[in-house]
């Protein structure tokens, strides 16, 4: 091509797209103004006197207990003295591993588990929680259409694939396929599920190649689980070498590494290996408690308080299901005694009963906290752990909050949840108003 067809060719595609950004450029951003409400700021544990909010596209513009005049063509919500809060945050989420079993989930098309899922993250969505934190499937695809708006859904962090070593928790393979062909990827890691990990060089690749498709943090299973088929809770999965190459490739790009870890043994070695964030935790002793305490270490953990939510799964896994839940109320005693970065999530699978149920988890975790304790976990302090993801950071700004600057993410309540959180089990009565990005998703107003 001659540069003289180079330029006729820029000048025809600029052309093109003027027409589009001088329209893109006369929009007005959308406002809304929310008037007469109690605001619950995912801080305190106090609402708000009566006040009004202004939201200027998706940022909360102006909080202001005078009435705030309407602009043209504002939307104007009349509260009713209703309380405003934050959007919900979910630290513990697996949008692509809901509503199929691990048989149908490796055995069915991408495309229709896609499907799935993408009406999971509607029904998400739904149920108020406006953020979630993906910590492990083939997601990307799936956080991309709703990001640009052809799903609703809520704002996803991936984490991609969950690295695992052969056996591990995360491993789906049948006996059938060992030995391991070096080079030939099994049907979970086509479909982007887990990756299998056995060195510390092929834990550098697995951990690039989840960055390079947009990973905001990475995770790995450092020890047991309850659902995979060769991984009792006991065993101690990565070596500290392999856990320090993760934390390495990570660091590199500036974010961080959590792990699966559910004994003391499979703490302490990823604490010793750089990881900042523990999921689970639940079979954890006093002494390593203590030791995530000094070092300021998360605890991502969640109220299992029953067996539900493992069907499909085997009595091996059933028993290990049981032996989580007695130690539930262990790992919270202890994370209040020692002061823990404790954030809140759901890890729900295989079972869109129970992830229908999202909301009453958080109300489960009032056997250990107040309803602000709680709501204020859900908001502002899991946004906290968010932004330990710094420049991968897939939305940059202030969420888990009410306050001038922040994202609008918001939920009008019908009813106070700091007196009765058990309204955020009934979200399709109780949440009048579902906004994300400053869109309305839901009003029934």
């Amino acid at each position: 091509m001659t540069r003289f067809s180079i330029r006729m060719m820029a000048s025809l595609l600029g052309l093109l797209a003027a027409p589009a950004l001088a329209q893109q450029a006369s929009v007005p951003a959308t406002v809304t103004i929310f008037q007469n409400v109690r605001i619950f700021d995912g801080r305190s544990a106090a609402l708000s006197a009566p006040s009004n909010v202004l939201v200027r596209g998706n940022i909360i513009e102006r909080i202001s207990a005078s009435p705030i005049a309407a602009t043209e063509g504002a939307n104007l919500i009349a509260g009713g003295g209703r309380v405003l809060m934050p959007g919900l945050i979910d630290m513990h989420w697996h949008a692509m591993l809901i509503r199929l079993t691990p048989v149908a989930l490796l055995s069915s098309d991408a495309g229709y588990s896609n499907l799935l899922a993408s009406a999971e993250a509607t029904a998400t969505l739904m149920r108020g929680f406006t953020t979630v934190r993906d910590l492990g499937g083939p997601v990307f695809s799936l956080k991309r259409v709703i990001d640009e708006g052809v799903v609703p859904g809520p704002r996803i962090f991936p984490s991609g694939a969950v690295i695992t070593v052969t056996s591990g928790h995360g491993d789906f393979r049948q006996l059938s396929e060992l030995p391991r062909t070096i080079g030939t990827l099994s049907r979970v890691e086509q479909l982007g599920g887990s990756m299998i990990a056995d060195s510390p060089d092929e834990v550098r690749l697995r951990v690039r190649e989840q960055l390079m498709q947009g990973a905001s943090q990475i995770k790995l299973t450092a020890g047991g689980g309850v659902a995979s088929p060769f991984s009792p809770l006991d065993v101690s999965t990565f070596n500290e070498a392999e856990l320090h190459a993760a934390v390495e490739a990570a660091e590199n790009w500036g974010t961080y590494v959590c792990t699966h870890a559910y004994t003391p043994a499979a703490i302490r070695r990823s604490i010793a290996a750089g990881v900042k964030c523990i999921e689970h935790g639940h079979l954890m002793d006093e002494a390593t408690a203590q030791l995530m305490a000094e070092k300021g270490i998360w605890l991502s953990t969640q109220p299992f308080l029953d067996v539900g939510g493992t069907a499909g799964l085997g009595p091996a896994n059933q028993a290990r299901k049981q032996q989580v839940v007695s130690g539930t109320d262990r790992v919270y005693t202890l994370a209040r005694k020692y002061k823990l970065k404790t954030a809140f999530g759901t890890d729900v699978l295989f079972s869109p009963a129970l992830a229908a149920r999202q909301g009453s988890l958080l109300v489960d975790l009032t056997r250990w906290y107040t309803p602000a304790e709680a709501l204020i976990m859900a908001t502002s302090t899991n946004s906290e752990l968010l932004a330990l993801s710094g420049l991968r950071n897939p939305y940059p700004g202030k969420l888990g909050i009410v306050e001038e600057g922040a994202f609008a993410d918001l939920l009008l309540v019908d009813g106070n949840p700091l007196e009765n959180i058990a309204l955020i089990a009934d979200p399709a009565r109780n949440f009048l108003i579902i906004m994300k990005d400053g869109r309305i998703y839901k009003n029934t107003l």
